[in-house]
């Protein structure tokens, strides 16, 4: 695959697209993994935001969309991703090794950024699975920091092995030279598995109606409330529309990049 990956990028495939190095891959377990890729020197992103990415394909390169991890001071780019089998993308993705060629976009994008939301004192980083990945971009930007006294994040996952980062998270991002100091006093992390013994478990929905997701925080209240809270959603499609008409029964308006709001979801990924 290296062969064929530095062949096709040899020919340009288009100007919208860069040519970029795999410069690690970690895997999770049997249908998870990470990766990190060079960084263009002109590449400028807003944390939260998403970037195609791809692969040579028969005819034109295999793009899709993917949420960025890594924080947007970092040297290099990091994503995460499922495995899928017969995925025409996945598929390939998940056996590049350091050295490989890959496509990188040239513009990023995203409603998940701190623009689309209006000022609040607590932020809700919601994510089941790999909807993780944008907010381990923005837990590490020390802007948001700035703009909330308590960022919560919340990840719902079926195995405990599907934990990815969580070392990182339960340390308070520690070692984070830019945001350390502000996240151990400011930054906690919830994780929750539906499918196997683990501290704490069920799903997003549950946590919110037994109070559990409140655990812990700064003299807030034990529910969310507009005035307070602002909100991001990530992850499985049904747990975003679920939540989504939740928060809108309770008064809380969606946001965008042009009318920010009281909580955002990524619409490329759910539409």
């Amino acid at each position: 695959m290296s062969d064929r990956i530095a062949a096709a990028a040899a020919m340009a495939p288009s100007a919208a697209l860069t040519v970029e190095e795999v410069r690690s891959v970690r895997h999770w377990n049997a249908h998870l993994f990470s990766f990190s890729i060079s960084r263009p020197a002109s590449f400028r992103f807003r944390s939260g935001e998403f970037v195609m990415i791809g692969l040579p394909g028969d005819n034109r390169p295999l793009l899709r969309a993917y949420s960025i991890a890594s924080p947007c001071y970092a040297d290099e780019l990091e994503f995460l991703s499922i495995k899928v089998p017969d995925g025409p993308l996945t598929s390939r993705l998940q056996r590049i090794q350091p050295g490989d060629r890959i496509f990188l976009g040239r513009k990023p994008t995203g409603t998940l950024v701190a623009d689309a939301l209006l000022p609040g004192r607590r932020l809700f980083l919601l994510s089941t699975g790999t909807g993780l990945a944008p907010f381990l971009s923005l837990a590490r930007d020390p802007d948001l920091y700035d703009r909330f006294s308590e960022i919560r994040l919340v990840h719902c996952v079926r195995t405990v092995g599907d934990l990815a980062f969580r070392d990182l998270l339960e340390s308070q991002l520690a070692g984070d030279a830019l945001v350390q100091d502000q996240a151990l006093l400011q930054f906690s992390y919830l994780p929750t598995v539906t499918r196997e013994t683990f501290h704490r478990t069920g799903r997003i929905d549950a946590l919110i109606d037994n109070g559990c997701l409140f655990d812990g925080m700064v003299g807030g209240p034990t529910m969310f409330d507009p005035a307070l809270d602002r909100i991001m959603l990530c992850g499985s499609m049904a747990m975003i529309r679920d939540l989504q008409a939740r928060f809108k029964k309770m008064g809380f308006g969606e946001g965008s990049n042009a009318s920010p709001g009281h909580f955002v979801i990524e619409r490329a990924f759910v539409d």
